[in-house]
């Protein structure tokens, strides 16, 4: 293997993480079949080509990571988050499970919809800081970027079957049928957590039961800027831009007039740039500030682009470059504020992290999914630009005053200077 190859998938000598990589990557396939089965029912088998009652799903969704907050970053950094990530795991199965019993019998409404999504964004607040912090207990810290990356690239390669597959599955033989695929494959993770190597886990120092905990975690976000920065991007992008399954769901069925199998195919190619920014971040040894300004343009860019395209393919094309940058921001803010933060405050952070990024949709998909619905999706997609455009603002304010950016010219080029030394300073 050549060395930048071998460089891209170092984690992977790793036992643990290569058998967490294998589970992952099942339960992540059927992750993506779901997603769009649910995108799929919503829209076109309970209601007439509602988009705001898909915002409500994807707001009852996500809005338990801003919920469970209080718990969900401290209860990372307490127990023992195998044993987390195994109950965490087993819940969301039972959910897709039950609803998709529900779908196959005949009988699912709406509202039991609602309910289950609601009851496994409980589910994914535990899950979610307790996964991406567990990363460090697999590899530990030097390779913990690598790790991350690779943890992206897995997501993003299941975005691209997973899509596709429950194409086929809804078109052949029911909606009902991707939900207990899904259900079937949250065995891959929790069969991958059971045969970890306990010994070799890199142990960190656990958070005591001192009373605070919680507000800690603000208190330490509070006093660093640099983060504070990152969290404000996050929210302008996760809440108004992350919509996704509103923005090609929409496009899909009501301006290019396409089946299942074309909504899956579109999920699949935005999956093609999400793959390619995760692995690009998986070759590079650390993460850099720089890149979530650069990636904040590209996806304004990218998002209008995409709100002018006049056909399918060029649509696609357009959201190869919008899944590209929403990579490079997600990626990068996973990788830096784990790497910056102070082990015993990671889950707490990282908590605050997920429920910033996701916790606002459910201020911004009822709106998009309004938008959608009285001017079109491809404004829906405009205003996905403007957060774009408005976090990119944001970056470039924290890195003039605190970085010291500097523009000049040069050769008839614009040139971009930032002070030396490390973006973030780093936490051992």
């Amino acid at each position: 293997m050549s060395s930048p190859l071998k460089n891209t998938f170092r984690s992977l000598a790793n036992y643990n993480y290569r058998l967490w990589a294998g589970g992952a990557v099942v339960s992540n396939v059927g992750t993506w079949m779901q997603r769009v089965a649910q995108d799929w029912l919503v829209l076109t088998q309970l209601t007439h080509n509602s988009a705001s009652a898909l915002g409500v799903v994807m707001a009852l969704q996500f809005g338990p990571q801003i919920l469970m907050l209080p718990w969900s970053g401290f209860a990372a950094d307490f127990f023992d988050r195998r044993k987390l990530l195994m109950a965490t795991q087993a819940a969301m199965g039972l959910c897709a499970l039950v609803l998709g019993l529900l779908t196959v019998t005949g009988v699912v409404q709406l509202w039991h919809v609602y309910v289950f999504a609601f009851l496994h964004g409980c589910a994914a607040a535990f899950d979610a800081p307790a996964r991406q912090t567990f990363v460090s207990d697999l590899v530990g810290e030097d390779d913990l970027p690598n790790a991350v990356a690779l943890n992206s690239t897995s997501f993003n390669a299941a975005r691209m079957v997973g899509p596709a597959l429950a194409g086929l599955l809804i078109a052949g033989v029911g909606t009902g049928w991707a939900f207990l695929t899904n259900a079937l494959s949250f065995g891959g993770v929790l069969c991958s957590l059971t045969f970890l190597r306990i010994g070799d886990l890199h142990s960190n120092r656990r958070a005591g039961r001192a009373p605070g905990g919680f507000v800690a975690g603000f208190r330490y976000v509070w006093k660093r800027p640099d983060l504070r920065a990152i969290l404000l991007m996050l929210f302008l992008i996760g809440t108004f831009g992350l919509n996704f399954p509103i923005f090609i769901s929409t496009m899909a069925v009501t301006v290019f007039h396409a089946d299942a199998g074309g909504y899956g195919l579109l999920a699949s190619m935005m999956a093609v740039g999400t793959v390619t920014g995760a692995l690009l971040a998986a070759g590079r040894e650390r993460p850099r500030v720089e890149y979530l300004f650069i990636g904040a343009a590209i996806f304004a860019f990218g998002c209008a682009m995409a709100a002018v395209m006049p056909s399918y393919w060029l649509f696609g094309g357009a959201l190869v470059v919008i899944g590209v940058s929403a990579l490079t921001i997600t990626n990068s803010t996973n990788s830096l504020m784990q790497l910056t933060t102070e082990p015993a405050m990671r889950g707490r952070v990282m908590a605050i992290r997920i429920a910033i990024a996701l916790g606002g949709t459910p201020i911004g998909a009822p709106i998009v999914g309004w938008v959608a619905d009285r001017f079109g999706p491809r404004w829906a997609l405009g205003v996905a630009a403007a957060a774009g455009v408005a976090a990119a603002i944001v970056m470039l304010h924290y890195l003039a005053k605190h970085r010291g950016l500097r523009v000049r010219l040069a050769g008839g080029r614009v040139r971009f200077s930032l002070d030396a030394g490390e973006a973030f300073p780093l936490t051992r």
